[in-house]
Formats: structure tokens, C-alpha cells, sequence
């Protein structure tokens, strides 16, 4: 059994397995969230809300296109210059409204669980609605080269970044905004808060909020697991681009890369 055929099957057995449970367990989260009273007026739960809307059409768009590609090799983004442009474009805004918004909600815990009363005032829902569209225009706005630069390849029959430096440009961002700073910021900010909770007595009595406090230390540890190994492996293919390589190592690689981006698929999932 080849690796490339066992990073296909890979890819479509759990790609399938992903879709399920992530678009389930995302609708059930939107739910539980828009429906709960207590839930609606809290800023973290709303950028909750939010973001597992947004995992919803991460997950649709990005797994499906791929697992039909992998599993049945019919690619649109190969023959269709709009749909090659568009879903890149929307693959890359997703991604980012959603861990932005997965480090908003941990920032907004240490604001709602701080001793300082100035801070735990910046936590409050309509901040939080001001915040959300302002995120969502930076990331509309930040996504539009994208559009610009991604382009089908005459002579490969591929949808790539036709430009050098942009190419250059999305490595650095997959490895900051994908990879680097989402972990520093929930890891840093969920640190914060556990030092908030033990010196708060308040929040004892306040089961919601602990309910909240656990769903994020949660999320500090998915994010860390699933993004952590996609981003090395993300700098170990950036060092070696470069280097010389034989079929054996590159298959290794290939199947390497399946299985970290299927890890990271993970937090779409179960954030």
C-alpha cells in the first residue's frame, strides 16, 4: 500500500468523518447559543456564535471541495478561473474571522474574570458587536489580493498564487495568523485568566461564567494540539523548499502535510 494512496483514503474517510461532526457540532453550538438566554447577552459567547457560523462554511467549502478533488478528481478550481479566485479567497477570510475570534473570546474571559474593575467593563456585548464588524471588514478587505494574484496555471492545470512575492507573503501569513499567533495569544490569555479565576471569589457563584471559563481552557488546548504540528510542519517546508529531494522523501512529506492539515482541520470541528 502506497502513502499516496493511503493519504487519499486518509483524506476522504476522515474529511467525511470531519464534515459530519463539524457541521453538526457547529449548528448545535449556534443553537445553544442564539437560544439560551443567558448566553446572548455575554460578548464571549457571542463571538462563539459567530465564529462556529463562520467554522460551518470553512468546513463546507474547504472538506467537500477536497474530498470530491482527492476521492473522484473532479476539481473546479482547474478549469473555472472564478471559482479558483473565490474559494481561495473565501478559505483564506474564513480562516482568519475564525481565529481571530476564537482569540477574542479568550481575551474577553481574562477581561470578564479580572479583579480590575476597569478591565472587566470592556467586556460587555456591545464592544463585542462593534469588534465582531470590525473584524469581519479587515478580514473581507485583507483577503482581496487573493482575488488578484491566485489564477489558474497554464501549463500545470493548477489553481496557485501566480505572483512570487504574494506566494512568499501567504507562507509568512499561514505561519503567523494560522499558526504562531493564535497559540501565544489563547495560551498567554488563557494563562491569564486561570491566575483571575483563583484570585476571584466571585466567580464561584457565577455557574455561567465558569461554564464559559471551561469551554475556553478547553479551546486553548484544542487550538494548541491541532495548529501546533500543522505549524512545523509548515516551517520544515519552508526551510527545505529549496533543497533537493527524491521521490521516496517526497511522498513522505505529502502524506505528512495530509495528515497535519486534517489535524487542523480538527478545531474547525470541535471549537
Amino acid at each position: 500500500m502506497s502513502l499516496a494512496y493511503l493519504s487519499q483514503q486518509t483524506t476522504i474517510y476522515v474529511g467525511l468523518f470531519l464534515i459530519v461532526t463539524g457541521v453538526i457540532g457547529n449548528s448545535l453550538n449556534v443553537f445553544v447559543f442564539s437560544t439560551v438566554r443567558l448566553y446572548r447577552r455575554n460578548p464571549c459567547t457571542f463571538y462563539f456564535l459567530i465564529r462556529s457560523i463562520d467554522n460551518i462554511g470553512f468546513i463546507l467549502v474547504n472538506l467537500t471541495v477536497r474530498i470530491i478533488s482527492v476521492g473522484y478528481g473532479y476539481d473546479l478550481t482547474r478549469t473555472s478561473v472564478v471559482w479558483c479566485k473565490i474559494r481561495q479567497y473565501i478559505l483564506l477570510i474564513l480562516g482568519l474571522i475564525s481565529f481571530m475570534l476564537s482569540c477574542l473570546a479568550v481575551i474577553d474571559q481574562f477581561l470578564a474574570t479580572s479583579r480590575n474593575a476597569n478591565l472587566r467593563r470592556v467586556s460587555n456585548i456591545s464592544w463585542a458587536h462593534r469588534i465582531v464588524c470590525l473584524v469581519l471588514i479587515f478580514c473581507c478587505l485583507y483577503g482581496i489580493p487573493a482575488l488578484i494574484f491566485v489564477d489558474i496555471s497554464p501549463s500545470l492545470k493548477l489553481c496557485m498564487i501566480a505572483n512570487a512575492n504574494y506566494a512568499i507573503y501567504i507562507s509568512i501569513h499561514v505561519l503567523s495568523f494560522t499558526c504562531i499567533i493564535p497559540v501565544l495569544v489563547t495560551v498567554i490569555f488563557g494563562y491569564l485568566t486561570y491566575r483571575s479565576i483563583h484570585s476571584t471569589r466571585a466567580l464561584v457563584e457565577q455557574q455561567v461564567d465558569r461554564q464559559l471559563v471551561r469551554m475556553v481552557f478547553s479551546e486553548v488546548a484544542i487550538i494548541v494540539v491541532s495548529i501546533t504540528p500543522y505549524g512545523v510542519n509548515t516551517v520544515y517546508s519552508l526551510i527545505t523548499s529549496r533543497m533537493a529531494k527524491d521521490t521516496n522523501q517526497l511522498s513522505i512529506e505529502s502524506f505528512v502535510s495530509t495528515i497535519t492539515s486534517l489535524l487542523c482541520y480538527f478545531y474547525y470541528t470541535v471549537c
